[in-house]
């Protein structure tokens, strides 16, 4: 400050020459309002991160499961590939899963011998996120 400024303060009540730094009262508030700010907007990226990889996931996941059930359907059931694997390098992380079950129904009597139950379950890094697709064949044998 300028001497001019200086002696006309002096005049004034209330005034000393401290009095234009900051107490540690309001450097202590100022750090906690930032702190709360600064947690606040960590918490919301980590949320739009995992939304986001969740949207990818649920919109990849249905494409590669019917690709993999068209496949699995086109299999006897003699010649049923192993019961899991991965999408190669162009998914990393995606693995699928699938099993090949016979239906019992007392409704449907021998119909249901010939059916045959496809679940399919794709996954994504150990099963964070999974989608299930099941669909029935008709095989006789």
């Amino acid at each position: 400050m300028t001497e001019f400024n200086h002696r006309y303060l002096r005049g004034q009540p209330g005034f000393s020459p401290s009095a234009f730094g900051f107490t540690l009262l309001e450097v202590m508030i100022a750090l906690a309002v930032m702190s709360i700010v600064l947690v606040s907007v960590y918490r919301m990226h980590s949320q739009s991160l995992t939304m986001n990889t969740a949207a990818r996931f649920y919109t990849i996941a249905p494409m590669l499961a019917q690709k993999k059930m068209a496949e699995l359907e086109t299999q006897t059931s003699e010649g049923f590939p192993g019961d899991s694997g991965d999408f190669g390098e162009q998914f990393p992380g995606y693995s699928w899963r699938a099993s090949l079950a016979d239906v019992t129904s007392e409704v449907l009597g021998e119909v249901a011998n010939d059916l045959k139950q496809i679940d399919l379950t794709v996954s994504l890094n150990d099963d964070h996120f999974s989608y299930s697709l099941r669909t029935y064949r008709f095989q006789r044998e």
